[in-house]
């Protein structure tokens, strides 16, 4: 392996980890703000519980993620120089929009939050962070209008041997990010609707705070639901939007080798890529064909027909990518989804259910499925990025050409950098799972890095019952 490679492997290893916190981030943040909410408006102590409850594991995760994402704009200049000479006066916009306009709210108003519980007004805290939870989901918005650029290049042109921008309003409205953004960050809604689902559920199974926890778990059953549901919703737009945008992503998503009209969808298939054939499939007839365009009998470009318009465009290269890895995390990515949807929909049957149960143990179910949307968020960023492949720039640069020179000639650099970055990361991560459970396991009228709760009703009947 070259230097490129294994700065690929890199960064590959440093976005899926630090992809592990941003989607928690983007959907916590709103449902502590909900939460507090209705502490406001109903006046109902609570209320305030649940708020610094799920606010000291929001911290906690907003923290490790803060951290873990400030490398990955380093290795933009250390080990892909070529592809930022070519292509950052357009890549580095957004990402100074976020810096500037998105973590400085964020930051700024997490401190007022975090500080003000006693000293600011409850309408001024209460704005602080719903400003927070608007900052991070803005700050999603500016790094994936920088990455949408790489997956379908728009408002552009090229001034000798780099790309400049010509249309900053092209770059915002940039098709594929109408889909990516509403995809991600509802795909976040999800996991933090799952995430505390799954809390609540582990507490009300043990008998512990069944007001604080049965809250909880309703609010979050109604979250998680509505947002798995526009996740589905939200991923059949992308779909449509590949035909024209990325087809060979489509085609290597469904593993289809030919050119064909009414393509039936492959819900498993055993795929042969020395051969360029599934040699076993199991289908459901004309369905992808009417997924892509809302018509059955309509015609979809194949790997090896994409292949040739390919090398006759951009020259000689293998543009097919890997099939195998693409072909599964798209299927789960989405068959979690539709199990989310289900669990979700039995969470509102137990959320909304006048007679009580008389077992606690189905509360279990929900625990493991706290799992569930992180697998399939990084299932879908695989197929995001490795889909898009060979291409770092959707084709305008090949990845092979975007590393730095130095690197080729002396890769044992970035494997100790590899390395360093297995071994802190794997620190934190030992350090975040024992703060999170830690943390997630206590009383919530008690302990937490927020001060403790001041409204007397530490130890009650109310909240204890």
């Amino acid at each position: 392996m070259d230097g490129t490679n294994i700065s690929q492997l890199q960064f590959a290893v440093t976005t899926i980890y630090h992809f592990f916190f941003v989607p928690l981030t983007l959907g916590l943040s709103m449902i502590v703000a909900i939460m507090e909410t209705l502490y406001v408006v109903k006046k109902d102590p609570i209320y305030k519980v649940m708020t610094k409850f799920w606010g000291t594991l929001f911290l906690i995760n907003f923290a490790v993620g803060v951290v873990t994402g400030i490398v990955l704009e380093f290795q933009f200049g250390m080990n892909w120089s070529e592809y930022s000479r070519f292509v950052g006066d357009i890549f580095g916009a957004p990402l100074a929009m976020e810096g500037l306009m998105a973590f400085f709210l964020e930051s700024v108003f997490l401190g007022l939050w975090i500080f003000g519980w006693e000293r600011l007004s409850k309408g001024l805290h209460l704005a602080s962070i719903w400003l927070v939870a608007i900052g991070v989901n803005i700050s999603a918005f500016w790094i994936l209008a920088a990455n949408s650029f790489m997956q379908h290049p728009v408002g552009f042109e090229q001034v000798g041997e780099k790309l400049v921008l010509t249309s900053f309003s092209a770059l915002i409205t940039n098709p594929y990010l109408m889909n990516q953004f509403p995809h991600t960050v509802l795909s976040g809604f999800t996991t933090a609707g799952f995430f505390v689902l799954g809390i609540s559920a582990y507490h009300l199974a043990k008998g512990n705070n069944k007001d604080v926890f049965q809250r909880s778990f309703k609010i979050a059953a109604i979250f998680g639901l509505i947002s798995a549901l526009g996740v589905v919703g939200i991923g059949d737009r992308q779909t449509k939007g590949l035909v024209t945008m990325q087809p060979m992503k489509l085609a290597a998503a469904e593993a289809l080798w030919e050119t064909d009209e009414q393509v039936p969808l492959s819900l498993f298939a055993w795929i042969d890529e020395a051969n360029e054939t599934n040699s076993f499939a199991i289908r459901i007839p004309y369905m992808l064909s009417f997924l892509a365009t809302n018509d059955p009998n309509a015609r979809i470009t194949g790997l090896k027909d994409l292949e040739a318009e390919f090398t006759k465009l951009y020259g000689q290269a293998d543009y097919i990518p890997n099939i195998t890895l693409t072909f599964w995390t798209f299927r789960i990515m989405v068959g979690l989804g539709f199990l989310m949807i289900l669990l979700s929909l039995i969470a509102i049957y137990l959320a909304f259910r006048k007679k009580p149960l008389s077992k606690q143990r189905i509360y279990w179910l929900f625990v493991p499925a706290i799992a569930f949307p992180y697998i399939a968020n990084t299932a879908g960023w695989l197929l995001t990025e490795m889909g898009r492949q060979p291409w770092v720039v959707y084709g305008q640069m090949l990845t092979r050409n975007a590393g730095s020179p130095m690197l080729n000639d002396k890769p044992w650099m970035v494997i100790t950098s590899l390395i360093g970055f297995f071994l802190v990361y794997g620190l934190l991560a030992g350090i975040d799972v024992f703060l999170m459970f830690k943390y997630a396991r206590m009383d919530p009228n008690t302990t937490g890095i927020l001060e403790p709760t001041s409204s007397g009703i530490h130890g009650t009947k109310e909240v204890n019952k």
